[in-house]
């Protein structure tokens, strides 16, 4: 009986023993840096139990029952671990994640000044990197318009034949309404205004992060229409070098070269670019399609790194361009071009960056940024000139703090601009800007379903006034594949010289900005979206879907009229405009292969004026069809593009058209060669109407809707002599 006791206690201490609850941390780090994973997946697969590292790489679990447990770890961009624990033989488990090679990268979005990564912030982020921004180096390795034309929702808008100045359009609105940033410092369009997109390869680039609508809260005036932030590729232990030439049968020769390297305390990345076109006339009516160019651009960035915390990096950046076009024989003969028509921009830029971030703590970062840009830009024509330079500088500070379930930023920043016309110019139009912004920014979990992002900041310019501009944006996310996301806020943009209207015109007889006649240009804007990722076909076939509606208004919109006098004066619109519509993305993924497809809805009106009609080159029907197949080895891709009618200046609609691209690529294990048909059915305006009415020293050239080259071969050669390996990213 006294054995039977005795057997009974020790059974029932071994089952207390067996369910004993334990509450267990378990802190996650990348094997190379040691640095703590923010936002890494931890679950014990037995028990259904998983929670998400914080800040500091650590994930807390409760009344987990003592035994032995299936714990995995994963992360995007890492390989998963997949372990057996026994507990509780400790109360804190160390784990240290490798990175995984041509696996998927955990995209980290910089633009929302938030460190999370895009599937948790409720503002709506297009993300274009890896595979796909490799592609458009492919196609178009001078300048990064392919990337953003190629983009739903978004134009690139040529404001001349003989320069080929391009801006960007988002949604229908001007390209100065769209603010584009370089690793979230400004690129400063102003002066340079169509020139540059034009001026940025996207060789050393790692990434793009596009939002769309209105994004003023974020970096000030400006982001109407929305942002563009190019990130760039920073230096990792392992040494990354690419050395690219493409040669088009445009007889356009581009060399690129990057090279990155870090240690323990130092590191560097230098990336030179230099591009010759000869001028090109497929209609061979004497006039240029393409301008002679010559353009070389040098980025070099040195970084050091005194501690595991803090991270100190300075770059300069240097850029001289020279394009001509016009009379084919002129340019050719090299004459002054006093004969017939010529139009020649000649600009150099020469701008700094510098950077200082440090971890105060667990939870908050402090940072401090500057920048200051110089730029010089002469456009000659005949019997007039347009000269000047430019000068900006921009100054900020800024202090994260990240917790569990909440992050925001406090900052405050100073832009300056000042516009010098040349002393020889009649109008002297000189400018001087200055505008102080303080800002934070928050996102809140309030539970793993729903995220709430605020905003608010306060723009003081000089001679404009003062704006208050708030936003808002919710995400909702489950775990069948769904998401949506709805936001709004205001924006504003302060008037200045340089406009699509003023380019197209050369700045000729133009007025200078009066701020006692004008107003600053104000906005609101909303957005709502729809995501579903998911498996059909018995799981063969992964299909995704993005759903996006969109509204902008813009009051007090700037116009370029011709006064009585016979000069440009800028006045502001009594009325509206207005932008809404819709963009539909679909792709679709089996085996080696993807399919994507998109549509867009543009219908911006000017309400302003009588009946409400569309903005002209505003194509409201655009559609798109990419088809990719990707080994390890080979690359091939047909892209087909559709662009609907548009309405001129003067009520001509003109005709929809269609585009056709193929690229080919094969990789080897030093790199890899390629062949880029672009718009192989030579589909270009001078087919459909006539593109300019040479003179003896006047042009009439008429307004840009299609393509002005036509059908061009690019071939070339990508060598990469510490490894080939791809990269991949989500693209929303």
């Amino acid at each position: 009986m006294q054995g039977q006791k005795w057997s009974l206690l020790f059974l029932c201490m071994l089952c207390g023993l067996i369910n004993a609850q334990n509450d267990i941390t378990i802190k996650v780090f990348s094997e190379h840096e040691k640095e703590a994973l923010l936002g890494a997946n931890v679950l014990f697969e037995d028990l259904q139990k998983g929670a998400i590292t914080n800040a500091e790489g650590i994930a807390t679990f409760k009344e987990i029952p003592s035994g032995s447990h299936h714990l995995m770890i994963s992360f995007v961009g890492y390989k998963t671990i997949e372990t057996t624990v026994t507990i509780p033989a400790t109360a804190e488990l160390i784990f240290y994640m490798e990175e995984a090679k041509g696996e998927l990268n955990a995209v980290t979005i910089e633009a929302t000044r938030s460190t999370r990564d895009i599937r948790r912030i409720p503002t709506r982020i297009e993300v274009i990197g890896g595979e796909e921004l490799m592609e458009k180096n492919m196609m178009n390795p001078t300048n990064i318009s392919m990337v953003l034309r190629e983009s739903t929702g978004i134009q690139m808008q040529q404001t001349s034949l003989s320069s080929g100045n391009q801006n960007i359009r988002i949604q229908g609105l001007d390209g100065r309404y769209t603010q584009l940033l370089r690793d979230g410092f400004p690129l400063f369009g102003g002066f340079s205004s169509g020139l540059s997109i034009m001026q940025i390869p996207p060789l050393d680039l790692k990434q793009f992060e596009i939002i769309k609508g209105s994004a003023s809260t974020l970096y000030g005036g400006g982001a109407i229409a929305g942002l563009v932030n190019l990130v760039s590729k920073s230096p990792d232990y392992e040494p990354d070098f690419d050395l690219m030439f493409t040669q088009t049968s445009a007889w356009g020769s581009t060399l690129n070269a990057f090279y990155s390297k870090r240690n323990d305390k130092y590191g560097v990345s230098l990336y030179a670019s230099a591009n010759y076109q000869e001028v090109f006339d497929p209609e061979d009516d004497g006039f240029s399609n393409l301008p002679e160019t010559t353009s070389i651009t040098f980025n070099p960035k040195f970084y050091y790194y005194p501690s595991e915390d803090t991270t100190f990096w300075i770059g300069l950046n240097g850029t001289y361009d020279d394009r001509i076009g016009g009379d084919v024989a002129t340019i050719e003969n090299d004459s002054d071009g006093t004969n017939q028509y010529t139009e020649e921009n000649i600009s150099q830029r020469v701008s700094s960056q510098a950077v200082y971030t440090t971890k105060l703590d667990s939870t908050r970062v402090f940072s401090i940024k500057n920048s200051f840009s110089y730029f010089n830009r002469e456009l000659n024509v005949p019997n007039m000139q347009f000269k000047g330079s430019q000068l900006n500088s921009f100054s900020e500070v800024t202090i994260q703090h990240n917790y569990d379930k909440n992050d925001w930023t406090l900052g405050a920043n100073l832009y300056t601009t000042s516009f010098d016309e040349a002393d020889s110019a009649p109008l002297q139009r000189d400018q001087n800007d200055l505008t102080f912004g303080a800002f934070v920014n928050s996102n809140f979990d309030f539970s793993d379903n729903w995220i709430l992002e605020t905003g608010l900041r306060t723009d003081f310019a000089r001679g404009w006034g003062i704006f208050v501009l708030p936003r808002v944006s919710v995400l909702y996310k489950n775990d069948s594949g769904f998401s949506s996301r709805f936001g709004g806020g205001l924006g504003y943009k302060t008037p200045d010289l340089f406009t699509e209207e003023a380019e197209f015109i050369n700045f000729e007889n133009i007025l200078k900005i009066d701020e006692d006649l004008l107003k600053a240009e104000r906005s609101y804007g909303l957005n709502l979206d729809f995501n579903y990722k998911s498996k059909i076909f018995n799981e063969t076939v992964g299909f995704s879907i993005n759903q996006l509606f969109y509204l902008t208004a813009i009051d007090n919109g700037l116009l370029l009229n011709l006064n009585a006098d016979n000069f440009f004066q800028y006045e502001n619109a009594d009325g509206l405009i207005l932008t809404q519509g819709a963009e539909t993305n679909i792709k679709f993924s089996y085996d080696h292969f993807k399919w994507f497809v998109n549509y867009a809805l543009i219908d911006t009106r000017l309400r302003y004026l009588p009946g409400n009609p569309q903005k002209p080159l505003t194509a409201r029907h655009n559609a798109g069809s990419v088809l990719m197949y990707e080994t390890s080895e080979w690359r091939l891709g047909f892209e087909t593009y559709y662009t609907g009618s548009q309405v001129l200046s003067n009520g001509t609609d003109t005709i929809d058209f269609i585009t056709m691209g193929f690229l080919g690529m094969r990789n080897f294990s030093w790199g890899g060669i390629y062949a880029n048909f672009e718009n192989f059915t030579d589909r270009r305006q001078s087919r459909f109407s006539p593109l300019v009415t040479p003179t003896i020293t006047n042009a009439s050239f008429s307004e840009i809707y299609a393509p002005m080259d036509g059908f061009i071969l690019s071939v070339g050669i990508i060598i990469k002599p510490f490894g080939n390996h791809s990269e991949h990213h989500d693209d929303h």
